[in-house]
């Protein structure tokens, strides 16, 4: 488990870096565009569903009685989903945040 939030850290870290890179770069012109972007959304979108669903299928597996699956593993997996999913929607509500904000700028 501690190699998924090491993973996780790394994945976190890696995307920060990029984001400085990004912000002294402002002024050269990029590549990366609308796309990107979505396909980044989209890709941290299916983690937080595939968190979810494992977290479903350990505490359903648990419920069953299934040999090896014991409860700190289900407690920490839901753990994990609740706190994935938290943290998307504070993604959203800055970026419905950030989309008003624009949307009232006077030009």
């Amino acid at each position: 488990m501690s190699l998924e939030i090491d993973s996780v850290l790394a994945q976190i870290r890696s995307l920060s870096s990029q984001a400085r890179v990004g912000t002294s770069q402002a002024t050269a012109p990029q590549k990366s565009g609308p796309s990107e972007f979505a396909n980044l959304l989209s890709k941290g979108i299916d983690s937080v569903n595939q968190t979810g669903q494992n977290a479903g299928r350990l505490q359903d597996a648990f419920q069953r009685g299934d040999p090896g699956v014991e409860l700190p593993q289900v407690m920490i997996e839901m753990q994990k989903a609740s706190t994935s999913f938290r943290a998307l929607t504070e993604v959203r509500n800055r970026m419905v945040s950030a989309y008003q904000e624009i949307m009232n700028m006077q030009v």
